[in-house]
């Protein structure tokens, strides 16, 4: 369980730049809950995961994960953030060794792991991601954008982290690459049930295919937190605040505006096939 109460954030405080970028944050996620955050640029996303494996230390407020209190002068910020694994945005920039394996490798071995170990969680991990052991021996300078990508995931899933945060998981990745990383991280959270997966993203398509439930920042305050279905049923509001719903939840609201009755929290193509049946067909008589 994660549990955030009352944060605040303030930038250089007493400064003269000193600026507020977070409000007042309280929320709470379950364990094995996959979590979107979304919000226009500057809202806040990144500065609120970086306090959740205590990169960044708020102002005020609390933060409880399973149990501890983070910001407590006994928790082990070491521990910590082998259990919150933290995937910045282009982590395949961060990528340093001179094989794959190496790289993988790196945290666990750093966590002063055994080399069968160390061997272990980096099969684990490489498995999860949808990595072939082939690649292993690479350098990781010579694979393509996706894979690169994965690399750097596997590196952090290697330390077989309880909280997974990812920043922006797809940015700069062509379609196929943006596939390859979406669809791993969806079989990565049904095989580790046990796993949180938070993610910051501007997709909403991505979001649409990827999360459970949504928190909304605007201007450094939350301002919807629920359902995935229940908040793009928000569209106008979501407008209204710069961000976007995903295209068949587009035309959904656009149905309804000209009198379609017709639910409001269509937000998959596959859920609309069955909205648009249920629609079409009136109580299976074929009759239009």
């Amino acid at each position: 369980m994660i549990s955030v109460n009352n944060l605040n954030y303030i930038y250089q405080p007493g400064m003269p730049f000193e600026q507020q970028a977070l409000y007042d944050i309280s929320f709470e996620i379950p364990d094995g809950d996959f979590v979107a955050i979304i919000g226009h640029t500057g809202s806040g996303k990144s500065t609120l995961i970086q306090h959740l494996n205590g990169l960044v230390k708020p102002t005020s407020g609390s933060i409880v994960i399973n149990g501890t209190d983070i910001l407590s002068k006994e928790a082990n910020l070491k521990k910590l953030r082998s259990e919150v694994g933290l995937v910045f945005q282009y982590p395949e920039y961060q990528l340093f060794e001179e094989t794959v394996f190496d790289d993988i490798a790196f945290g666990p071995k750093n966590m002063g792991l055994s080399e069968s170990e160390v061997k272990e969680r980096v099969y684990e991990a490489i498995k999860l991601v949808g990595i072939s052991a082939d690649l292993l021996k690479k350098s990781p300078f010579d694979l393509s954008g996706g894979q690169k990508r994965r690399v750097a995931i596997a590196g952090v899933i290697s330390m077989r982290p309880k909280i997974l945060i990812l920043d922006e998981p797809t940015a700069g990745l062509d379609p196929h690459g943006r596939d390859e990383i979406l669809g791993q991280l969806s079989t990565m959270h049904e095989k580790r049930g046990d796993m949180t997966i938070i993610f910051v993203s501007h997709s909403m398509e991505d979001v649409a295919r990827l999360a459970k439930h949504i928190i909304v920042l605007n201007h450094g305050r939350i301002v919807m937190d629920g359902e995935v279905a229940e908040i793009f049923a928000r569209g106008t509001e979501l407008s209204q605040i710069g961000l976007d719903v995903p295209q068949i939840t587009r035309l959904t609201h656009a149905l309804i505006a000209r009198g379609v009755d017709i639910r409001p929290d269509v937000y998959t193509v596959d859920f609309a096939k069955k909205v648009y049946s249920e629609l079409f067909l009136k109580k299976g008589d074929g009759k239009c």
